[in-house]
């Protein structure tokens, strides 16, 4: 494997990186984006990280206060008021450990709950991006590749990155405190203390690089592996798996590449752990080098018991301080090397905009509508789909566009809906060019049921009621719909009529045929009340009679209005 192969770079915590880790250019998004989900916990989480900074240094001195009084005691055991004094002290000992203890469970609390808001907040950040995006995207490989990375990453790291930040500030205000202690102590301590842990950074430093790279590259990898699982357990391939025997195939093709991924990711893993192995036992040897420096100053009475007690755990705690300090730095790199796929998401603008003042798109069409030489190919394509096309559809006229598969037939009803543009040529409403008006505006005005519709697992009155969402769900309308659609039959012979819930996915919920869910579809077509309606093989899925019935409603549904219709079928033409 190529990133694991390599080996460590003694360099890794070089100028460069260390002023990246510090810096972190990307760091104010994560941070804005924490807390404009969760303001007030993250205002809660930095009080208790301010508390559980002091803490311990109160702890650290009352320790010292106590050693101190237990050797005076020791060497004059006349002394009354020994065993009392000492005892206020461990007393106060008490109530700070659990307030420290109050505090870490506090804290618990706290990162849970951001969490918890946080993660839902960067998934309606995913969620809205998704939709925002213009649909030639998903014609694109690579956008997967973005989106999957941000959906693997985006939940958890922004309240990881503050919660980085918190603990940077809880040990940067202990460190500060306890390294004034060791300074005065003797000015070499500090010395060692980060030479020992300087190389520990240095791993986690390179571990970040090195995993970043692995995942960027594994991508199409775990994407892969990804579309393997959803196939083995989704209903939709179900059927097809199980009549072909692709199942033992799938799983085996799954397994391997899961194994692929495994191994790699061990390998990084382990690489890891055998040099922070190293990088511990540099830290230990200072530790326990400290630890005989103040044991010979203790002996030779140039400090107190006590001191040398406050001094030992002083040393010790600042290197934990350190350490953690370090660690946290090094996470916060690591959390925004990620976290660039993310952004990469969010950076994403559509190209299928809205002018600045838009046109009204006509509520009746009074010209036509004119497709003139247009051009179009798919992102990423060099064979255009559509090519001098010149096409005009009167007021209340019916066209039929025939063709072969892959003609471009659905794609020009996609031109007309806005969700391309024309890479030549132009279309316009009543003279006017599509792109000239409110993208959702368009979309409101044209009622479509595409051939591959989508079936939703909601009751029957929201499967139609998804058809304009703008209105109230009046039972009257919905019904209204599903009669010129011929699904008012299927909904009668429901037991809760239109609360049945449709699909498998759910509990009570019934499965249509294909030919009962295109019908529902159009109903869904028929509810909105639009100057425009197209229907892509519309009645594939049905028989003679179902769609002899559903063409009778549909002439009296456009009253009027114009209407495009694909198939492939002459009994529709």
């Amino acid at each position: 494997m190529a990133t694991g192969s390599k080996k460590f770079d003694v360099q890794a915590l070089t100028p460069g990186r260390f002023r990246r880790m510090v810096k972190l250019p990307e760091l104010h998004r994560a941070v804005r984006l924490v807390w404009q989900s969760t303001p007030g916990w993250t205002a809660a989480s930095a009080a208790l990280m301010i508390v559980q900074g002091i803490l311990p240094l109160v702890a650290l001195y009352l320790m010292k206060l106590i050693v101190d009084a237990i050797a005076a005691g020791i060497a004059s055991p006349e002394s009354i008021n020994a065993f009392s004094g000492m005892a206020r002290l461990i007393t106060l000992a008490a109530f700070v450990a659990l307030a420290g203890a109050l505090c870490q469970s506090l804290s618990e609390i706290v990162r849970e709950t951001q969490g918890s808001v946080a993660a839902d907040h960067m998934s309606d950040l995913i969620h809205t991006k998704s939709v925002e995006i213009d649909l030639g995207h998903y014609d694109n490989p690579a956008f997967y590749d973005t989106l999957h990375r941000a959906q693997q990453e985006a939940p958890y790291r922004p309240t990881r990155i503050v919660n980085g930040l918190n603990g940077i500030c809880r040990s940067g205000i202990s460190l500060f405190a306890v390294a004034g202690l060791l300074a005065y102590l003797h000015w070499a301590i500090a010395l060692v203390l980060i030479a020992a842990l300087v190389p520990g950074i240095a791993v986690r430093l390179d571990h970040a690089d090195r995993m970043h790279a692995w995942q960027h590259q594994k991508t199409k990898t775990e994407r892969r592996a990804h579309y393997l699982h959803r196939m083995l357990v989704d209903a939709s391939h179900a059927g097809e798996i199980r009549l072909f025997g692709l199942g033992p195939l799938f799983i085996d093709w799954y397994r391997n590449l899961s194994s692929q991924l495994r191994k790699e990711r061990l390998s990084l893993t382990a690489r890891r752990a055998s040099f922070e192995l190293a990088a511990q036992a540099c830290g230990i040897c200072a530790l326990f080098g400290a630890f005989a420096f103040i044991a010979h100053r203790a002996l030779s009475g140039a400090m107190t018991l006590g001191d040398a007690v406050i001094y030992y755990q002083a040393f010790q705690r600042t290197q934990g301080y350190f350490q953690e300090l370090l660690g946290n730095l090094a996470a916060l790199y690591e959390d925004n090397l990620f976290l660039s796929h993310f952004y990469g998401l969010l950076d994403l603008r559509p190209r299928i905009t809205t002018p600045p003042s838009p046109a009204r798109f006509p509520v009746t069409v009074e010209k036509g509508i004119m497709f003139s030489k247009v051009n179009f190919a798919y992102p990423g394509k060099d064979t255009p789909v559509l090519k001098d096309i010149d096409l005009h559809i009167a007021p209340g006229q019916v066209v039929a566009l025939i063709g072969e598969n892959g003609s471009g037939k659905t794609t020009l009803v996609k031109l007309l809906c806005r969700l391309y543009d024309p890479i030549q040529g132009n279309i316009t409403v009543d003279g006017i060019d599509l792109r000239e008006f409110d993208v959702s505006d368009i979309r409101r005005r044209i009622t479509v049921v595409f051939q591959d519709f989508v079936r939703y697992h909601l009751t029957a009155r929201e499967n139609i009621w998804l058809g304009d969402i703008g209105s109230e769900p009046n039972d009257r309308s919905i019904i209204a719909a599903a009669r010129k659609s011929g699904a008012v039959r299927i909904i009668d012979g429901l037991r809760n009529g239109l609360d049945a819930m449709l699909g498998n996915r759910f509990d009570d919920g019934i499965e249509l045929s294909t030919g009962e869910w295109q019908k529902i579809a159009m109903a869904r077509a028929f509810f909105r009340n639009a100057p425009l309606i197209v229907l892509d093989e519309p009645t594939s899925s049905m028989d003679a009679r179902a769609e002899y019935e559903v063409f009778e409603s549909f002439r009296r549904a456009i009253n009027g209005r114009p209407a495009i219709i694909i198939s492939h079928r002459l009994s529709t033409v």
